[in-house]
């Protein structure tokens, strides 16, 4: 069902911020990558100064590459917007910039961070690759599924805000432990229990989601379009 779900052709991520990913859906990532997909990441902000110093826009860095060598992705795209400054840019920018890539790589699936997320970048983001993906200029895309981030999706207090109601479920029972160990590689962005980014919430979130489909571990989705 999977794969005919995700048609044949490569699949995008769309990270706003490096480990949005992970979060999201590095499980499903795994479980593509195995299944033959081709599977590209896009990470459009980055860590810059004066917000942080050399050596931690250094590290960010050799994370980035260690987490892409370990998913074994077919290409990184950094875009290297400010983090959490987008709202500063011009929107249409950051379409044009996404319209180039998805022209580049022509996708048949997008992975994108959920709208109503508490983060402005992520709702940003959103908002500037379905404008940049319309059916009309790209017919090659076929899928398109917005996950949940933990320390985000679950914190949007804004009254009337949409909340997240997944109706696309992955089981990702065998690649828990290794999205898991992902994650830990963003050694800045975790911490402990009950600390929303950390390995127990990661599990405890998996947990939840495999109950609602009767697996051990899954990862919850919002299929916003869906063409067999």
């Amino acid at each position: 069902m999977l794969s005919k779900m995700m048609n044949v052709g490569s699949v995008l991520i769309v990270a706003p911020h490096a480990d949005d990913e992970t979060l999201g859906c590095g499980g499903t990532i795994c479980r593509l990558i195995d299944m033959g997909f081709e599977v590209h990441w896009l990470v459009v902000t980055s860590m810059q100064e004066p917000d942080f110093n050399e050596a931690q826009i250094l590290k960010r860095e050799s994370e980035i590459k260690e987490v892409s060598k370990l998913y074994n992705f077919k290409s990184t795209i950094l875009l290297d917007y400010k983090a959490a400054t987008l709202n500063s840019y011009a929107q249409r920018i950051l379409i044009n910039d996404f319209y180039k890539i998805l022209n580049t790589l022509k996708p048949a699936t997008l992975f994108v961070p959920f709208r109503d997320d508490a983060h402005s970048d992520h709702r940003i983001v959103f908002d500037s690759i379905i404008a940049a993906s319309k059916s009309f200029r790209h017919p090659y895309i076929k899928n398109i599924l917005a996950y949940e981030t933990l320390s985000e999706t679950e914190f949007n207090l804004k009254p009337g805000a949409m909340k997240f109601s997944p109706n696309f479920f992955v089981d990702i029972t065998k690649y828990l432990e290794k999205k898991i160990l992902t994650l830990q590689k963003f050694e800045s962005e975790i911490s402990i229990f009950p600390f929303p980014r950390s390995s127990r919430s990661v599990k405890s979130l998996a947990d939840l989601r495999g109950v609602q489909i009767n697996c051990e571990a899954a990862e919850a989705f919002m299929l916003l379009k869906g063409v067999l």
